[in-house]
């Protein structure tokens, strides 16, 4: 007889099963909130390539359950199954973190470290996906059936407890912990690597308590038999026998009525999902495209405190906790009490046009969101903006432009990048600059699809021209480049918080990341006096600073030119996006599987959800094709996501329409004759204590 908690039908074994699940969910979502800035900022990958293996790992993590779920059934059973891939899990997640550290190997190294951990892990976390929370039913008796029912409601909690707690902290070791001179990916890979060897350990310790069932035989295998059995009769015996109902009855030389009956059940629900993945496509890129959009925006609330772009997606997770007692208690019963009638297909198919008014929402920030970002040159051409410290108004005039047609203002924020058409792979520029009518030319290679910066000084003779390149594009992870240009006789060294410069006289240093913040008193010092305190002022998110470092009367000062326009649309406009993406999912996710499995028969419920699982699979390969073949701007991929989905609620409504609702329980009735029903309801009763998973409503589907 097991062990019970004080008190109570619980058995003291599900104690260790919650603790794995929690630390199991708080490993895998603290990794995956991290991974595409992981590939943006650590492994230099673009957008499109970071987007694309993003969702290539969650596809693969949605595949794997399947495999997962034919071991545990047909081979090891669940106990080991969960050990043996835990321990898989467990590698990934230390070769991954190995893989964040730069002075392990080479680039080439990381990326084959972080890719090979990424597919452990994924073959990990999918294997064990669909024998945790049925092995934790397994625990009950049978006749504690609401202890169990009350059991998979703590289950999920922790389900959602890990992935909120992950995404709120890991983000922050990432970012706020410095190490090997910048984000700390290893750190921040370490601590989920280490939550996941505490969920192996607490699931051991509990071993002495579970109980463990044999392998059970794999009811998905069977089906798969029974259609390709169907399927080879049909083929080879379709010109000599009368033809058959269904398609499905040329099995019953092999199979028995109820089975083929059964498939004929879950077929119908499987039609019903084909549409499904497009809903997924859009509900997965909180992790990928929308974490790239939030490093694009004003992340800081007043001066109370900033959040980081991965930190975003922990609004999913809470919000589902807000809105799923909202549904059931305020908005269904008042839907109801209009006398209408809300299917769960109906919702299902609410649950897609809040999912497209999300990406909806999200075009429309998108479109606000680049005004600040620099365009590249064109092939063809160049960038060029002039710095003006002679000293005096200049004018600049390039033979054969009318670019500059004003005069350049002295220490003035220089205007916009104009475009200098560049012959060939690069040319030697010459530029005319013209102050108090002293003329003076110079001379520089500029290269095509490259920006520039033309710093003009002024000497007792003519103006001198310095050109420098400049990095136009936005840092990643949305904190502010920095560089400074110094003017005076001797080099210069400056610390901006915990980020050092070193600058030769008449030199540009190299753009830094610093942190986002107010610099009232930058310490610097000269090789041959100390200066005193600089005052940089706010340096924001997403902005490119270039400081121009001068002596004025005895005093060096700094002049700040803004070469990118700081993020000016705040983080808080994608909070709608947030809120509507959860509401689609609560009306599509959860009353998507609770559907299921209310359509299906008590032994066929694992392969509905192998089948819904799925779904998610294909809608992240849609995101990966998408990604990486359709190249279009941002804002145009969200709107193409957004009408596409719309697209198919309208494929789904139809369909939807025409759907049967059907009653599994009357199988019993149907077949009350078949002399096996009493062996088989036995067997029923056996599979359904393993795949009874019941939904509830403080789950999410994805993070079964």
């Amino acid at each position: 007889m097991s062990k019970k908690l004080c008190g109570t039908n619980y058995p003291l074994s599900i104690c260790f099963i919650v603790v794995n699940e929690f630390c199991e969910r708080f490993s895998y979502y603290g990794m995956k909130a991290l991974l595409t800035l992981y590939f943006l900022t650590y492994l230099h990958w673009d957008k499109d390539l970071s987007t694309a293996v993003y969702h290539a790992f969650s596809s693969l993590c949605y595949f794997t359950p399947i495999l997962g779920a034919i071991i545990a059934d047909s081979w090891l059973g669940k106990y080991k199954t969960i050990i043996y891939l835990s321990i898989v899990y467990v590698i990934g997640h230390v070769v991954k973190s190995v893989g964040a550290i730069p002075t392990v190997g080479n680039t080439d190294m990381h990326i084959a470290l972080s890719m090979v951990g990424l597919i452990l892990i994924a073959f990990g976390t999918g294997g064990i996906k669909p024998c945790v929370a049925a092995f934790g039913g397994d625990q009950f008796d049978e006749e504690h059936t609401s202890e169990r029912q009350k059991f998979f409601s703590i289950f999920y909690m922790s389900i959602n407890a890990g992935s909120l707690l992950s995404t709120l902290i890991t983000p922050i070791l990432r970012s706020d912990v410095q190490c090997f001179g910048g984000d700390c990916y290893a750190l921040a890979f370490g601590v989920p690597a280490a939550l996941m060897i505490v969920a192996l350990v607490v699931f051991i310790a509990g071993s002495s308590l579970y109980k463990k069932g044999p392998p059970q035989g794999n009811i998905l295998l069977e089906v798969c038999s029974c259609i390709g059995f169907a399927i080879r009769n049909r083929w080879l015996r379709a010109r000599y026998d009368p033809p058959r109902k269904h398609w499905l009855d040329w099995a019953e030389e092999k199979y028995s009525k109820r089975l083929i009956q059964e498939i004929k059940m879950v077929l119908r629900v499987l039609v019903l999902y084909i549409p499904l993945p497009m809903f997924w496509a859009l509900f997965d890129q909180q992790g990928s495209r929308w974490t790239i959009q939030a490093a694009r925006m004003n992340m800081a609330f007043g001066n109370a405190f900033s959040i980081k772009p991965d930190q975003m997606q922990m609004l999913n997770a809470l919000l589902i906790l807000v809105f799923v007692p909202i549904f059931d208690l305020i908005i269904y019963p008042l839907v109801g009490f209009c006398r209408i009638n809300i299917t769960p297909l109906r919702k299902m198919a609410a649950g897609m046009i809040f999912a497209a008014l999300a990406f909806g929402a999200a075009t429309l920030v998108e479109v606000n969101v680049v005004k600040t970002v620099v365009d590249p040159a064109p092939e063809g051409n160049c960038l060029l903006q002039v710095f003006n410290l002679a000293g005096g108004n200049v004018s600049v005039k390039i033979p054969g432009s009318s670019m500059f047609p004003e005069q350049i203002p002295h220490l003035q924020d220089p205007p916009e990048y104009v475009t200098l058409p560049v012959e060939g792979s690069s040319v030697v520029q010459r530029i005319v600059v013209t102050l108090n009518g002293k003329t003076s030319e110079c001379h520089h290679t500029v290269q095509q699809q490259k920006a520039y910066s033309l710093i003009l000084n002024s000497d007792t003779a003519a103006v001198q021209c310095k050109l420098v390149e400049d990095f136009i594009f936005k840092n990643q992870t949305g904190d502010p480049y920095l560089r400074f240009f110094n003017t005076l006789p001797d080099s210069i060294n400056l610390a901006v918080g915990d980020v050092r410069f070193h600058v030769p006289s008449g030199h540009m240093s190299p753009n830094q990341t610093v942190d986002r913040a107010v610099y009232p008193e930058v310490s610097c010092s000269l090789q041959s006096k100390q200066c005193s305190n600089l005052n940089l002022g706010l340096l924001d998110f997403g902005g490119s600073y270039t400081v121009i470092l001068m002596e004025e009367s005895g005093n060096i000062v700094a002049h700040k030119m803004e070469d990118v326009k700081a993020n000016n649309v705040h983080i808080g406009w994608q909070i709608p996006q947030y809120a509507l993406i959860t509401m689609g999912e609560v009306l599509f996710s959860i009353t998507g599987l609770e559907f299921s499995y209310s359509q299906a028969p008590a032994n066929m419920k694992s392969v509905l959800q192998g089948g819904w699982l799925l779904t998610v699979a294909v809608g992240n390969v849609i995101v990966l094709i998408v990604a990486e073949g359709a190249g279009l701007e941002q804002w145009k991929e969200f709107l193409l996501f957004a009408c596409l989905l719309l697209g198919v609620f309208i494929i789904f409504s139809i369909m939807a329409h025409f759907y049967t609702y059907v009653d599994p329980d009357q199988l019993d009735k149907i077949y009350m004759d078949d002399s096996s029903k009493e062996e088989d309801d036995h067997n029923d009763k056996k599979k359904n204590k393993s795949n009874d998973i019941h939904l509830v409503k403080t789950g999410q589907g994805t993070r079964l």
